[in-house]
Order: structure tokens, then C-alpha cells, then sequence
């Protein structure tokens, strides 16, 4: 079986190795070809060491509070961070410096597995949200590391996907130690795709545990960002193409409503900056790139989040959200990071990536759906006219969430019981 899934794979790199390359040359690909072949290079913190896995930049936003509470509690633990892509290297860059230590995950053969862990040597491993790479699982297990699926969700479509090999799942799974799940529904997944239910605890979102950043400093970023004092900010997050067409219509009736208004669209891939700038300029507007202000920056213009890190405190500076990936079919995006600063939070019907939150943010009153873009000016437009319902959605929104912390600390119990025992500790019961 094993055998069989590598032979698969080696096809499917070759075919893909073209737009790999050429996409390594634009998104700026540093030593990441080498780490993918599993040379890690010099620099990796001394032993004993865990290894932390996130893809990209959501589910490396989501290992961040798990990181630093590792690093709180076993001082003596070196972490070694894994990213598959560029983004999510700079979100453990920008947000783990002096924690953690970041190299690209190993292409899941083999020979560059083998060459990774006898690199890194990690004494336990962590993957965030499910991800599931069987060669790399099986190396662990016969080397005896343990392993945890940490903030484990299974979408829709994974979910499906899945089922058609469940067959092959259920050995994957056998080599798993602990799954902590987001939610019931996500444990009753991996249970239904043959994980032991004695392995699987359902600990929480991590993302919950998330204290916002402190909000950034108004006048400071209102000033790079171009933003006059009585301007108001409508903030686009996570948005696909599809999307920014609407938004940008959208913003354009409501300009002609709310002179000062002011858009900031944060595509979810910051190098579709230049696609969103042609949407703009056909639409008689200024594009503004973030990484390039407070240069040039004219007045009224729409300003791009492209850069890594940013959108999550600069929700604060919004008075409306809304979270892309959910007016199209792609299974929507963290609404939890403006829910917990307090904002009306608009999002599309297509949510299963984020089921749970959005269907508590719809029910206590934070969060309102709309399907298309009639509806968002609709709803927009009465946020911004009638600034009481605009308070109290917000505080539905951040209430929403309130008390939903925890998630860390279960996790840090199932690391302490399942994966690692300090020297000298007591067992943990």
C-alpha cells in the first residue's frame, strides 16, 4: 500500500514540478527546495526537540498560542515549526522569532522523510488540522515518536475525499497517537474514518485561545494607511477571486451613501495583489498596496493587504467585516479573529470549513449572512447608517466567543499524558 501511494506521488511531483518552479520564482522561495528533499541545513535548536506542523498561514496563526505555551512550559524543549508554503514561513518568522525555529516540511517520499527525521530527531510531533502525509506518519511510528492531530477539523469535502480510501485512512490513522479535535462533528469524522475512539478528545478551537493583539496604535496606522479622521474603514478579510469584484461594487454604492469611506481588501493570497489592482483601476479607482505606504498613497484610495500578519490586528480599526472564501464555493475563512474585536462580521452562505463558528456567530446576532452582493450593500449599509446596531453586533460578536478559551491548555494535558514527560516529571494522570 505504501509502496503503491509513493509510486503515485512521485508521478504526481513530476507533472506538478513545472508550476512549482515557476511559482517558487514568484512567491520567493528561499531554501525551501533543499527542506523539501529533507535537508534541513545547520541552525536547528539543541535537543531535545519537538516538531510543530502547519501548512500555510491559517493553520500557522492556529499553532501560535499552542507554541508558546509548549515553550512555557518545557523551556528545555527546542520547537521546529514546518510550513509547506512561503506565507505561512512568515507567520512563524513574524510571530514565533526566539521560539521556534522554521524549515519546510519534507516532500512526504521516503528517502526525504528519513533524511528529516534523522535531522531534526524531534522526540514528539504535532500536525495541525489534520494533516495526514502516510509515509511521514509511518517513520514516525517505527522510530516510536509519538504524534497529535492538534485543533483537528475535517471539512466537507476532506471528509468525502476521505471516505472513497478509507480503507487506506485507517492505517494512516493507526499511527497516531492522540487526536485533539476542534468540535463533536470533527471527532465523530475521524472516528467514522478509523481512528481508535479511545485516541480521539475534543479540546477546542486554538484560534479561541488567540488574545487579540493589542489594537495597533490608531493614529500611527491610520496615518500609514492613509485614513483621515473622520474616515470610516470597511475591511475585506480572506478574500478569493470572485469576491473583490463584488466587494469592490459594493463599495462603490456605498461610497455615493458614506463619502468617507474607506476599503481595505486583503486578498487570501497576497500575490494576487496585482490582479486586484486591475479590478480597481477598471472600476475608476486608486489602488494602494500596503507593503508600499505610507509612500503614495492618494486620497480615496483602496488600500491591498499584501502583506503576512497584519489583518488580524487591523480588524480593530474596521467598524465592518467581512470574511471572504464564503461568497463563493470555497468553505469561508477564521471569523473568529473580528468577532473577537468586536465587529459585525458579514460572510457569504459557503461556510463548512467553519461551521461550528459561524452558525454561533449567526445565532447570538455577531455574524449575518448574505448570498450575494445586493445583500452586502444591504447589510452594510445599515451597520454603517445606524452605529447602535452596529455596537451590538459587534458585542454579540465578541460574546459569541466569550468563554470559548481553553483549547491550549487541554492540548498542553494531552502533550503532558500522550507525547512528552519532562525529565524528572511525575506521570500525569
Amino acid at each position: 500500500m505504501y509502496a503503491l501511494y509513493s509510486v503515485l506521488l512521485r508521478l504526481g511531483l513530476l507533472a506538478y514540478m513545472p508550476a512549482f518552479l515557476a511559482r517558487r520564482r514568484r512567491a520567493g522561495y528561499g531554501h525551501d527546495l533543499a527542506q523539501r528533499f529533507g535537508r534541513l541545513g545547520d541552525g536547528l535548536p539543541t535537543e531535545p526537540r519537538c516538531w510543530v506542523h502547519a501548512v500555510s498561514v491559517g493553520e500557522s496563526a492556529a499553532a501560535v498560542p499552542l507554541v508558546e505555551a509548549i515553550h512555557r512550559r518545557w523551556p528545555e524543549l527546542g520547537i521546529v515549526v514546518s510550513t509547506i508554503t512561503p506565507t505561512g514561513a512568515r507567520i512563524v518568522a513574524d510571530r514565533l522569532a526566539g521560539t521556534a525555529v522554521h524549515r519546510y516540511f519534507p516532500l512526504d517520499l521516503p528517502g526525504p522523510v528519513r533524511r528529516a527525521l534523522e535531522a531534526a530527531r524531534p522526540r514528539f510531533f504535532i500536525a495541525i488540522e489534520t494533516e495526514l502525509w502516510p509515509n511521514f506518519l509511518r517513520a514516525l511510528a517505527r522510530r516510536r515518536i509519538p504524534s497529535m492531530i492538534a485543533n483537528g477539523r475535517i471539512s466537507d469535502r476532506s471528509f468525502r475525499r476521505y471516505l472513497r480510501v478509507r480503507w487506506l485512512m485507517r492505517r494512516v490513522l493507526a499511527d497516531i497517537s492522540v487526536f485533539a479535535m476542534q468540535s463533536e462533528e470533527d471527532a465523530r469524522r475521524i472516528v467514522a474514518l478509523g481512528a481508535p475512539p479511545s485516541r480521539v478528545v475534543v479540546t477546542g478551537n486554538l484560534k479561541s485561545d488567540l488574545v487579540p493583539e493589542a489594537e495597533p496604535a490608531d493614529a500611527a496606522w491610520r496615518e500609514r494607511l492613509g485614513l483621515g479622521a473622520t474616515d470610516r474603514l470597511w475591511i475585506a478579510g480572506s478574500t478569493h477571486r470572485g469576491e473583490e469584484a463584488i466587494v469592490l461594487d459594493v463599495f462603490l454604492r456605498a461610497r455615493a451613501r458614506c463619502p468617507r469611506l474607506s476599503l481595505l481588501v486583503a486578498p487570501r493570497h497576497p500575490e494576487r495583489a496585482a490582479e486586484v489592482e486591475d479590478l480597481i483601476r477598471e472600476r475608476g479607482l486608486t489602488p494602494a498596496r500596503r507593503s508600499r505606504l505610507p509612500d503614495g498613497r492618494a486620497p480615496g484610495a483602496v488600500v491591498i493587504l499584501d502583506t503576512v500578519g497584519e489583518l488580524a490586528a487591523l480588524y480593530g480599526l474596521a467598524e465592518v467585516v467581512f470574511v471572504g472564501g464564503s461568497l463563493v464555493p470555497i468553505g469561508g475563512h477564521n471569523l473568529l479573529e473580528p468577532a473577537m474585536q468586536g465587529k459585525p462580521v458579514l460572510y457569504g452562505p459557503h461556510t463548512s470549513n467553519f461551521r461550528e463558528g459561524a452558525e454561533r456567530l449567526q445565532r447570538s446576532g455577531g455574524g449575518i449572512v448574505v448570498k450575494d452582493g445586493l445583500e452586502l450593500e444591504r447589510e452594510l449599509s445599515l451597520l454603517l447608517e445606524d452605529h447602535e446596531l452596529a455596537r451590538r453586533t459587534g458585542d454579540a460578536a465578541r460574546a459569541a466567543f466569550a468563554g470559548r478559551a481553553g483549547a491550549v491548555h487541554a492540548t498542553l494535558e494531552l502533550i503532558a499524558r500522550h507525547l512528552w514527560r519532562a525529565p524528572g516529571s511525575a506521570p500525569t494522570s
